[in-house]
């Protein structure tokens, strides 16, 4: 894991214990062999609040940008 792989890791602890399961999920299973695209979508998620975050990975709200949506679709999808 480099150093970028570990910031990101760190910026997925949110101190939401839903939201922090999601997010590493992603980082530790997905991020590593995600496309370029994928992984500054995930940069952009990253820096959304939580509250947004959270519509986004629970199905409440969709994102306007598609990279975004697709993402939290992809994310959400490994909820269960």
């Amino acid at each position: 894991m480099g150093p970028e792989d570990r910031r990101i890791l760190w910026r997925c602890r949110r101190g939401t214990k839903e939201l922090d399961v999601l997010l590493e999920r992603f980082a530790k299973g997905q991020y590593a062999h995600a496309t370029v695209e994928q992984k500054q979508a995930f940069a952009r998620l990253l820096e959304l609040p939580d509250p947004e975050l959270t519509d986004y990975l629970f199905g409440y709200a969709t994102p306007e940008e598609p990279e975004l949506a697709r993402l939290t679709q992809l994310i959400a999808s490994h909820r269960t």
